[in-house]
């Protein structure tokens, strides 16, 4: 048994090249790759990583939660870990980003990637991607961007619409797909799943727009639409899905995880399920999301725009659904987050030793234990700062200062007698 021996919590800011101005927040200048990483260790020498976006030190705090919840426990015993930040979660944050660590941890303790324990097969040796733009852009630029990508090696391109005139979004789409749409396919992201309108206004899609703009999406040939309905209507993606000649996609950022998405799946509110299993309840979760993508004749590819340990994860859940579908990789490719010069793989995965770099519209899938990747020190010391860190001997000083000599000395009974029953 590996138990926890230590855990760190690192704030970390990669600069961007260039300002990125993404979609889904209209107004926000984009200028760093912000996340919080998760590094858990072991009392046999393991390392398990994982990371949560970040918008800012919103996450201050956690680690005095986390850490008195999880040293000590098996870091393999994957039920008890969701049953952890399940309880972390009625506190207030859903922390099912921090689980994929422990995937990590179980994954190097038996010498498998964890596409294999998943499926109990190897990965393949590559995965298809398509270019995920973040950037809502005028035609003339969106076009230019497209015979980039096709010049690079993608056959599959998905643009962003976000404008409160409909006729501005459906020209975006006809006027691309007139140019490139026979020597590549075009999908389309309208983002109202997880509406944010902060900084600036946002539109809100209804039913009757999105069956509009998925009439025309059906003329020029649209490969699928995805989420052009608010994440909780319910009915109304029902109802679209039915109607749509073109597939209808979503569920990235479901923070109910299997019972939410399991109960989308059954009334069919998307074609194809993205579920991110940063946000949808973690590796466990999400992959009971695949099973059930699958018992239901419904496709499946994550979503992935968070960072490089983001990336990672699902990179393996989509490597795990290859090997263990009868159809190979599907008509959906893994999503790539690429829109440069401002967000490029290099920003993306900034504290990783090797930058998931595309070749030629294809991923190389790591084959080593855990999830595949390297910390690069170095830069994380450069971009990250940490934030918290417990150890067994921090615990106890923490537990005085926090409870109180008699509290603590009950708790640690308690504790002991619930593992040595």
């Amino acid at each position: 048994m590996s138990t926890v021996d230590r855990i760190e919590l690192w704030h970390v800011a990669v600069p961007l090249p260039a300002t990125f101005r993404p979609s889904w927040i209209p107004g926000f200048p984009q200028n760093e790759n912000r996340f919080d990483l998760i590094r858990v260790f072991t009392d046999d020498g393991l390392e398990g990583v994982a990371a949560g976006p970040a918008m800012g030190n919103e996450r201050e705090g956690l680690g005095s939660l986390l850490g008195p919840y999880m040293l000590g426990e098996d870091a393999t015993d994957i039920a008890a870990v969701q049953q952890r930040l399940r309880e972390l979660g009625y506190l207030g944050w859903r922390n099912f980003w921090i689980e994929p660590a422990f995937w990590d941890i179980a994954g190097k303790r038996a010498g498998k990637s964890v596409c294999e324990l998943l499926t109990g097969k190897p990965p393949p040796r590559t995965v298809r991607l398509y270019a995920s733009t973040g950037e809502v852009k005028e035609p003339r630029a969106r076009i230019e961007e497209a015979e980039r990508r096709l010049a690079e090696g993608f056959t599959t391109i998905k643009l962003r619409v976000h404008d409160f005139d409909e006729a501005v979004d459906i020209r975006q789409v006809v006027e691309t797909a007139k140019a490139v749409g026979d020597r590549m396919k075009i999908a389309v992201d309208a983002n109202q799943a997880w509406r944010v309108a902060a900084i600036a206004d946002a539109p809100i899609w209804d039913l009757a727009r999105a069956k509009r703009f998925a009439d025309a999406c059906a003329d020029v040939g649209v490969a699928w639409i995805e989420e052009p309905l608010p994440m909780d209507a319910w009915d109304d993606q029902a109802a679209l899905a039915a109607y749509s000649k073109v597939p209808i996609a979503g569920g990235e950022t479901h923070h109910g995880g299997l019972p939410e998405l399991r109960m989308m799946i059954e009334r069919r509110c998307y074609d194809v399920f993205q579920p991110d299993a940063v946000f949808t309840g973690g590796i466990a979760q999400t992959w009971e999301i695949v099973k059930l993508c699958k018992q239901h004749g419904l496709g499946y590819s994550p979503h992935t725009w968070t960072n490089g340990f983001g990336f990672a994860v699902n990179l393996q859940l989509k490597a795990a659904s290859v090997v263990s579908s009868e159809h190979g990789e599907g008509d959906v490719p893994l999503e790539y987050p690429y829109d440069p010069p401002g967000w490029t793989p290099e920003a993306r995965d900034g504290v990783l030793a090797r930058p998931f770099l595309h070749d030629r519209g294809s991923l190389e899938v790591p084959s080593g234990p855990g999830l595949g990747i390297t910390i690069d020190e170095r830069a994380l010391r450069k971009w990250g700062r940490r934030t918290f860190v417990m150890d067994k001997k921090r615990l106890v000083w923490f537990a005085l200062q926090d409870r109180g000599l008699r509290a603590a000395m009950e708790i640690n009974r308690t504790r002991k007698s619930r593992r040595r029953g």
